[in-house]
């Protein structure tokens, strides 16, 4: 049985916790009771897809497409026609979601991977490019110890910049509380890109997890992962939490938002703002009953079908357009009216987490996967 708001809560500010004399005799549900469509999700790759939905692709026509596009052999080659398709809900989807060639990137050792399937609730975050420190978490009720793992994404970069500060990883793999996952042959230029990949595919990283946390680099996680999950998921009957923006509200004014701080460029804006008129995106502040805008740092999620289904069409369209996802966002949320779906305050956000911002620039990548075109 969960343990519900009745039973002794403490609150900070606007997030309410279970107690951790309740926390520790939590059970965990059999999963959020909510009426999905989506059953089961299968993942295109080069294994499959290659012949089917490519008959007149050769090595020429597959440049001309990557070099026209982000899209590679991680990403998989997705047409505006599979676009589409990827947005129907249907009892069984299948739809492009990274890892669409073993020769696309994105490389974890054998026993790294052998850690991650041992997970069932995960708290991640990454740093590629050496732009941050790791922060290490706070707030972890000991009875969640054994129940949670802490994994933190780098790259070559970042290690080498860590280790020049000190910062060596045990002979545990450990840095903390974090197991720390160094990956090779990152798929794109845009470092901002590559960190989507464990940000919003960790259902695919992660197999066996029933439960994902992730936090952005920028920020000290301070509370229990597992009162997080009863308090934003289960207490509320959902799959998927997300923080709401607390600036804006609107799709389009967040493209003017991106431009005007040169996050990106008025260009890169237009087509992908001018694709969502074209599809009939509207202006509003809410959407299906919520706010249209979310501010994406920390993502709260149960890995079943339909919240999957969301966060691979996400990052399909982060892939396609620019890498700010919360231009992206309105526009997936719009499209799946996804059941489960939940957005908490910023207030709750910031009980969620300390804001210690970024470090250091990040360092661009000199080159990629050879096998894998890039932005």
């Amino acid at each position: 049985m969960v343990v519900r708001t009745s039973d002794c809560c403490f609150c900070i500010d606007c997030l309410k916790l279970i107690s951790p004399k309740s926390l520790a005799n939590l059970v965990f549900p059999e999963g959020a009771k909510r009426d999905s469509v989506v059953k089961r999700i299968t993942y295109k790759s080069d294994d499959n897809d290659y012949d089917t939905y490519h008959p007149e692709a050769d090595s020429s026509y597959l440049l001309q497409h990557a070099e026209a596009t982000r899209f590679n052999l991680f990403t998989g080659f997705q047409t505006l026609a599979e676009r589409e398709d990827s947005f129907k809900v249907n009892e069984t989807v299948n739809l492009h979601c990274g890892f669409y060639s073993d020769n696309g990137g994105f490389k974890i050792s054998d026993k790294d991977r052998r850690y991650m399937r041992a997970c069932k609730v995960v708290v991640s975050t990454c740093a590629f490019g050496g732009g941050d420190d790791l922060y290490q978490p706070i707030g972890m009720a000991n009875s969640s110890i054994d129940r949670v793992c802490y994994v933190a994404f780098w790259d070559e970069v970042t290690l080498s910049t860590q280790e020049a500060e000190g910062k060596v990883i045990g002979d545990d793999d450990m840095i903390g509380k974090w197991r720390i996952i160094v990956v090779k042959s990152l798929p794109f230029v845009d470092q901002r890109l590559n960190g989507k990949i464990p940000k919003m595919l960790s259902h695919r990283l992660f197999p066996e997890a029933r439960y994902s946390i992730w936090v952005d680099s920028k920020y000290q996680f301070r509370r229990d992962p597992v009162a997080v999950l009863e308090a934003l998921l289960w207490r509320t009957n959902s799959t998927f939490a997300i923080s709401e923006h607390g600036a804006r509200s609107n799709i389009y004014d967040e493209g003017k938002a991106i431009v005007q701080k040169h996050k990106a460029t008025p260009e890169e804006v237009e087509v992908q703002l001018t694709q969502y008129r074209q599809d009939g995106m509207p202006g509003e502040k809410r959407l299906h009953g919520l706010k249209a805008l979310a501010e994406a740092s920390v993502i709260v999620r149960e890995l079943t079908p339909a919240p999957n289904h969301f966060m691979c069409a996400w990052f399909n369209e982060v892939v396609r357009f620019t890498s700010r996802d919360q231009l992206s966002f309105p526009y997936v949320l719009w499209r799946l009216n996804m059941p489960g779906m939940s957005m908490f305050p910023v207030c709750t956000r910031r009980d969620l987490v300390n804001s210690l911002g970024h470090t250091r620039k990040v360092k661009p990548l000199t080159q990629t996967n050879p096998e894998s075109s890039a932005s």
